[in-house]
């Protein structure tokens, strides 16, 4: 089968979700620059501030949950959402801002044919942890599937749709631990894609020592629940 050429990115077959929770700062101008890729979806995970109603003003569709169940669940949710003329799902996180609009590169990678699903290695950003969390990720990948992970990760991804709807999503912090391990695993090909994408980093304080400790026990829990081989869907 031939490639698809690429074309221009922004299409009515893009559909990006954004998961989204308390980004009430940048959520409309991550909107704003997603909606130049395709269809917005925003899935406000119980945010308990004006995320939802920025977005909506900002041009996005927008499904809410009443609690906070996770960044895993908030994408599978969104991936349950997608409409019948949806051939490529980009997963976008929401405190990108302007450049979001930079992702299209992910979006040509998966349309023409590259992989199933690419994966945003974005510019190096100063600050951030220690590398704790991205070690683990990146040597469970590698002894699970082989894959040398760059950026076992970042959340902007661009997949087909039948990758994005065929494998579970891990919860929480563990979802794109998963997704690789579990598409290498039956058969489908992942690439990692230069793309000008810049988000928050995370700090030094108390509540950012938190929020990595939770992403390790997550991550560390998706790749325990991958030790035996997935059949291929």
């Amino acid at each position: 089968m031939e490639a698809e050429p690429v074309t221009e990115v922004t299409s009515r077959d893009v559909f990006v979700i954004i998961p989204a929770w308390n980004e009430q700062e940048r959520i409309a101008a991550t909107v704003r620059a997603a909606a130049e890729l395709g269809t917005v979806l925003v899935m406000d995970d119980g945010s308990r501030d004006a995320t939802a109603r920025r977005a909506r003003r900002a041009g996005a569709r927008v499904l809410t949950t009443r609690h906070n169940l996770g960044k895993g669940a908030a994408m599978a949710a969104g991936v349950k959402a997608l409409p019948e003329q949806a051939r490529y799902v980009l997963f976008l996180d929401a405190d990108l801002e302007a450049s979001a609009a930079n992702a299209g590169p992910l979006v040509q990678a998966v349309r023409s044919g590259g992989c199933d699903m690419a994966v945003a290695l974005p510019p190096p950003q100063p600050g951030g942890g220690h590398g704790l969390v991205v070690g683990l990720a990146r040597e469970g990948i590698r002894r699970l599937t082989g894959f040398e992970a760059e950026v076992p990760l970042s959340g902007q991804r661009c997949l087909t749709r039948r990758a994005a709807e065929a494998v579970p999503y891990a919860p929480r912090f563990g979802v794109e631990v998963g997704l690789t391990v579990d598409l290498l695993r039956a058969g489908y090909t992942v690439a990692e894609v230069p793309a000008e994408l810049r988000h928050r980093v995370t700090g030094e304080d108390w509540r950012s020592q938190v929020h990595r400790a939770r992403q390790y026990r997550d991550v560390l829990l998706a790749l325990r629940s991958r030790s035996l081989p997935l059949r291929s869907p």
